[in-house]
């Protein structure tokens, strides 16, 4: 059964599953089993919705109009409230990309940004982070304690990527979205992972090129941050190997008077 009352915590991760029906024949459902979140952002699932996919959560999803590709989704143990599917913008909204929900006053937020490269899909990211940041002030400014969970495509600083001296030509690491991703967080929110990683390198990407993972040869560019509402004890499980990415897990806590941490 569904719980219904308030709890101290709530257990939140957040994956890029990189196809959920691959991420679920790779043992997502054993993981999360174990792991146990409260709250799973989910992205790039690749799939209408699929409510019965894991058992225990309600859903809500976001699909793209083309099939098998992007999506993100949203499951909760507790009750899923003022759901809100998109940007309002079309090209991003018809790739499925951004949802969020409320859960225990909370407001949670599964995002995936698109990826780049040199071209029209660069230029569609850099619209994409423009929107994005505009949709993320307006939820600020309503007040309501938020986290986002997702794949932002964007590593923030050179602390945040193996190789970062050969990648500062490359999508992912350009001055420009390093230079928004930073506006992005002063704008209010905290970058938890970092927070609790302090200056400790860790990656949440690897290429699937030979010896990427082995050799840890990777990126961060999944993040868990928030706002007006602390999240604790926040890591990568980088030995999930669910897809290409690893899932992050926090503890958000709820107790009056907590602050960003």
């Amino acid at each position: 059964m569904t719980p219904e009352l308030p709890q101290a915590t709530l257990k939140v991760a957040t994956l890029n599953v990189n196809g959920l029906r691959s991420a679920l024949r790779k043992g997502l459902a054993d993981w999360v089993e174990r792991t146990a979140p409260d709250v799973l952002l989910l992205q790039e699932v690749r799939a209408d919705p699929m409510p019965d996919a894991l058992s225990g959560y309600q859903s809500v999803w976001f699909p793209a109009q083309k099939p098998g590709y992007s999506g993100v989704s949203i499951l909760s143990r507790f009750p899923l409230t003022d759901v809100r599917v998109g940007l309002m913008h079309g090209a991003l909204d018809a790739e499925g990309r951004v949802l969020s929900a409320v859960v225990q006053g909370v407001r949670f937020a599964s995002v995936y940004l698109p990826s780049g490269s040199r071209g029209e899909r660069q230029i569609f990211k850099d619209e994409a982070l423009v929107v994005f940041q505009g949709w993320t002030e307006a939820l600020l400014a309503e007040g309501t304690p938020l986290v986002i969970g997702g794949d932002y495509n964007v590593a923030h600083q050179e602390l945040d990527l193996k190789n970062w001296r050969s990648n500062q030509k490359n999508s992912g690491f350009l001055p420009h979205e390093r230079a928004w991703m930073t506006a992005h967080l002063a704008g209010g929110l905290t970058d938890t992972h970092r927070a609790s990683l302090g200056e400790l390198p860790a990656y949440t990407w690897w290429s699937n090129r030979s010896g990427a993972f082995d050799n840890d040869v990777g990126w961060r560019i999944d993040y868990l941050l928030a706002a007006g509402i602390a999240v604790q004890s926040v890591q990568a499980d980088r030995f999930a190997r669910l897809s290409d990415h690893a899932p992050i897990v926090g503890t958000v806590v709820l107790s009056e008077g907590s602050g960003v941490e």
